[in-house]
Order: structure tokens, then C-alpha cells, then sequence
């Protein structure tokens, strides 16, 4: 049999786990009132940062101050109040529309002629030329000229970018700087690039702001606009975007609902 100090201590142990229990399963208790974990972790998925314990006071302070401007707002009964309540159902509404329209889009997806619309304003943007062009960099004037003589002389371009060039970007790779537009490089560089020809080299060094370079033109090609479905998904994006799309589609929303409604 357990006499009473034992049954004392066993109850003040069962006690103690209970409450150790209880304040594991809540984030937090204002004023008595319990702010379950479950909210407090769902606040710190939301917020996109990484779980740690900084993070984790953030959002718990966060969620103390929600409760008492929630319990602050009750115990002065601001909520009884005629203008806050057609405000919050305002709001409410607000919230509703916005997710009943998001979804109607999401299921009906973009027409195909609206998408065609897109795709052909968006492709004449597509037009002049592309470079396929190779360049040495360095630093003197000097050393750019004697590398076009030592072209001219038979050297290889590709070997001696890889070996001089100070583009780093570009040395590894033989100075192939891929496809370009003229507009992406600077004045200096795409003056002289585009007077050559397929295979032509500058007969004299460029000067620009990052040094003398020597430049090789390898192609010229059209600018291709990508077909439509390689831009899909931004065009779908660029044509959600529109207010005056959005207008009409919300408008044709109203109008199927309308349709099916019994309105009397």
C-alpha cells in the first residue's frame, strides 16, 4: 500500500507531465489562451526561411501579438461595431473573390487565340541580327598588335586566346563568346564586329572600356524568333498579367455563373 507521501509525489510527477505535455503541443498560452505548435510550424513554412530557432521567435511573437490585439479587440467589443463589421465582411469578400476567380482561371486555363494574340505581338520583337564572334583581350595596345601578326603569321586564334586572353569569362573557350546581339556588347566592340565577314579578323586592335581586343567574326545569322510553344508559360503568365485580360475574363466568369443562376 502507498501511503500518502507517496501518492503526493506521484501526483505532483503526473501533474508535471501533463503540463510538459500540454506547453510541447502549444507554441505558445496568452492569457490562459492556447496558440497551438501546429500554427506556430505552418507560420515558419510560410514565411520561406529556414527553420531555426531565431526564425521560430519571430514567428511566435508574431503570433502573441495577433492574440492579444484578437483578445484586446474582443474585451473592448470593437468587433460588435457596425463599420468593422461590414469592413471584416468586406475583406472576407474581397479574399473569396480573389480565390474564386484565381481558380476559374486555373481550370479554364488561356484560350488558344489569346495565347496566338501573344505569341504574334511577342515574335516581331524577334528581328536583325545575330553574332557568333571570338575575341582576344588584353591590356596594351601593343600585345594586341603582335598577336594579329602572329595570326597572320599562321597562329592558331582559339590556342592563343586560351593562352593570352584576359576574358575570362570567354579565354577557357578559345575567346567564343557563343551568339550575340551587337546591343549586347559594348559600342567600341560591335562597331568592328559587325563590318566583318564569316571568318574575317580585325585588321587592328579595338579599344574599349576593358582593355584592346581582337575580334573574330565565326557566323551572322537572323534573329529566330522561339516558336510558341518553347514561350508558352511566359506568355501565359504575360497575358494573366493584363488588367484588361482579367477584366474580360472576370466579366466572362460572371456571365456563365448568371447563366446557370436562378434568379428570381
Amino acid at each position: 500500500m502507498l501511503n500518502t507521501r507517496q501518492i503526493f509525489a506521484l501526483s505532483a510527477i503526473s501533474a508535471a507531465l501533463i503540463s510538459t505535455n500540454v506547453v510541447a503541443q502549444n507554441a505558445v498560452i496568452v492569457n490562459g489562451k492556447s496558440i497551438p505548435k501546429a500554427q506556430l510550424d505552418k507560420l515558419v513554412q510560410k514565411s520561406g526561411q529556414p527553420d531555426n530557432p531565431q526564425v521560430r521567435d519571430q514567428a511566435r511573437e508574431m503570433l502573441v501579438t495577433r492574440e492579444l490585439i484578437l483578445q484586446e479587440a474582443d474585451k473592448r467589443g470593437v468587433i460588435q461595431n457596425e463599420l468593422v463589421r461590414e469592413q471584416l465582411e468586406q475583406a472576407r469578400m474581397g479574399v473569396l473573390i480573389a480565390a474564386v476567380f484565381e481558380d476559374y482561371v486555373e481550370k479554364e486555363g488561356v484560350a488558344e487565340a489569346d495565347l496566338k494574340n501573344a505569341y504574334e505581338t511577342v515574335k516581331v520583337q524577334y528581328t536583325g541580327k545575330e553574332y557568333h564572334v571570338e575575341h582576344i583581350l588584353v591590356e596594351k595596345e601593343s600585345d594586341a598588335k603582335a598577336i594579329i601578326a602572329q595570326i597572320k603569321a599562321g597562329g592558331n586564334f582559339e590556342d592563343i586566346a586560351k593562352a593570352k586572353s584576359q576574358d575570362p569569362g570567354s579565354a577557357k573557350n578559345g575567346g567564343d563568346l557563343g551568339w550575340v546581339s551587337d546591343k549586347a556588347l559594348v559600342p567600341e566592340f560591335s562597331k568592328s564586329m559587325v563590318q566583318l565577314k564569316n571568318g574575317q579578323i580585325t585588321d587592328k586592335p579595338v579599344k574599349s572600356q576593358f582593355g584592346w581586343h581582337i575580334i573574330k567574326m565565326v557566323d551572322v545569322r537572323d534573329v529566330k524568333a522561339p516558336s510558341m510553344e518553347e514561350i508558352k508559360d511566359q506568355l501565359k503568365q504575360m497575358i494573366m498579367s493584363d488588367k484588361n485580360w482579367q477584366k474580360a475574363k472576370f466579366s466572362e466568369m460572371m456571365q456563365k455563373l448568371r447563366a446557370k443562376a436562378k434568379i428570381q
